[in-house]
């Protein structure tokens, strides 16, 4: 095990030099509200690269990943990259048509207000900024575990230390920060996981002696035919995608691109990457089946979200493992101030609406204010929460459900805001029936609960049955629906958040 002393000074040191260089980077560039939450059209080809890599790459893929390879093998490897790909491809597309219909937003709730009105609206704002806390929490959860596993550290000061630390950049610097320290980190990450990975291969003897190992635990795990793995592939690619589709990570990070063809690129060259990020570190997972004990049947004893640090502890020389937490903690950090930024703007990006003509003084206060409220309470719940796991599950299966009728209404202009909004809710009650969390509340309802089929463990009729179904349902509403929305007058639905004509918009029903 790693020394705590050291680890802990590992973290203090890299949270120190991040910070201070986006405090630096930021300084005097931060002028209104809109430099703040938006850095619009400030990325250029590699920032935009950079921070869509580093941005989704969260401390999850030293637990998820590898649990997936653990527990379902090579094919649900393959799931987990074509699920980390297929988001970025489709932003490739959507990017330039968000950019297009509406050039002064914002957000992803900005758009569902004006596209579909209040009541949508509601909805896609509690799904994401629901997913995006989840997601938040579970990354304070998933280093502060790391952290004790290897070096013994107490969880609440990385927590703390994380959060804080992280907190001082992104509320000083915003968005512009986020993306700057993102660049330096997906710079250090990339060959930190070279070297974690290379540096297996030759601690554990090698490519043979892993393939031996892994055949002798369980050769399942290896073929790509595996029945389990497919389904549980196939949920994961449903499930993320539908995710981030509803993540306003993106939708900031769209405004943020020098221009179309700069985001049209920069999201073409992270589908290879997070999916290329995703495949090795999910790997990892099998490996640690073959040289650790891994437990991956339910129950008091399962281990497999923890596989990669199991095989640490096991096998690796302190030099792999300082690579490892190095790794982590840069992971954390570029994903955590990610949806810091990401939270803080949905619901600043909707003041001018709920305000009386605020000042841009008082939009910014407000985008910090809200920024250090979330990190608050995500480090809170992440030192309390038992079942993020299980509430990241939910928060996919909501994302599967609404993300189709919510990015529909880019192109079609027949769908309506309760066309969209049924379709979502539908589509989420298909989920739900066959979700194996939550399984006891959820049978519990009255005369519903008894109708209900069984549970699939591997989570595939649920978040397919979600995603499919709100699809099939949207374009049939959207073709017998004899209503049409000009989509080129959503431009005149939002505006520059620095514009001192700004008063909100007006208001749109279906």
């Amino acid at each position: 095990m790693v020394s705590t002393a050291v680890a802990l000074g590992l973290t203090v040191v890299t949270l120190v030099v991040f910070t201070g260089l986006g405090v630096w980077y930021s300084r005097g560039s931060v002028q209104s509200v809109e430099d703040l939450i938006t850095a619009r059209n400030s990325a250029g080809n590699g920032q935009m690269t950079t921070t869509l890599v580093a941005s989704v790459m969260g401390v999850w893929i030293l637990f998820a990943a590898p649990e997936a390879g653990a527990a379902f093998g090579i094919a649900a490897v393959v799931g987990y990259a074509i699920g980390e790909a297929a988001p970025m491809f489709a932003y490739s597309k959507l990017g330039p048509r968000i950019r297009e219909l509406v050039p002064d937003g914002h957000s992803l709730t900005e758009y569902a207000h004006a596209r579909y009105g209040d009541a949508m609206y509601a909805f896609v704002l509690l799904v994401s900024a629901l997913y995006m806390f989840v997601f938040l929490a579970a990354e304070l959860t998933g280093i502060a575990g790391a952290l004790s596993l290897v070096a013994g550290v107490p969880q609440w000061q990385t927590a703390v230390l994380v959060g804080g630390f992280v907190l001082l950049y992104t509320g000083y610097g915003g968005l512009r920060a986020s993306i700057f320290t993102d660049t330096i980190q997906a710079l250090l990450v990339l060959p930190l996981l070279a070297v974690a990975f290379a540096g297996a291969v030759v601690a554990l003897g090698g490519s043979g002696a892993i393939h031996a190992g892994i055949t002798a635990a369980n050769p399942a795990l290896l073929d790509p035919g595996f029945a389990a793995g497919l389904q549980f592939g196939v949920a994961l690619a449903f499930a993320i995608l539908g995710a981030e589709l509803i993540n306003q990570t993106w939708w900031q990070r769209i405004y943020a691109g020098k221009d179309s063809e700069t985001v049209r690129r920069g999201f073409r060259n992270a589908t290879v990457a997070n999916s290329l990020i995703v495949f090795v570190a999910a790997l990892f997972g099998i490996v640690a089946v073959g040289q650790t004990e891994v437990v991956t049947a339910l129950g008091p004893e399962y281990n497999a979200d923890i596989s990669l640090f199991l095989l640490l502890n096991a096998a690796f020389p302190e030099w792999i493992v300082l690579a490892v937490v190095l790794l982590a903690l840069l992971l954390v950090m570029s994903s955590v101030d990610t949806l810091f930024n990401a939270l803080s703007s949905i619901v600043t990006a909707d003041l001018p609406r709920l305000l009386a003509a605020p000042d841009d003084r008082t939009l910014r206060l407000g985008a910090r204010t809200l920024t250090v409220v979330v990190a608050v309470a995500a480090i809170y719940v992440s030192l309390r929460a038992q079942s993020v796991l299980r509430l990241f599950f939910l928060a996919d299966l909501l994302g599967a459900a609404v993300a189709f009728p919510l990015v529909y209404g880019l192109y079609s202009r027949r769908l309506t805001g309760s066309g969209a909004l049924a379709s979502s809710v539908v589509g989420l009650a298909v989920g739900l029936a066959y979700f194996p969390d939550f399984r006891g509340s959820i049978t519990a309802i009255p005369v519903i609960g008894d109708l209900l089929p069984a549970a699939d463990p591997l989570y595939l009729t649920s978040f397919a049955g979600a995603f499919l179904v709100s699809t099939a349902l949207t374009l049939l509403i959207s073709w017998l629906s004899n209503t049409e929305q000009d989509l080129d007058a959503l431009s005149g639905e939002t505006s520059r958040l620095d514009d001192p004509a700004v008063d909100g918009g007006s208001e749109v029903s279906d």
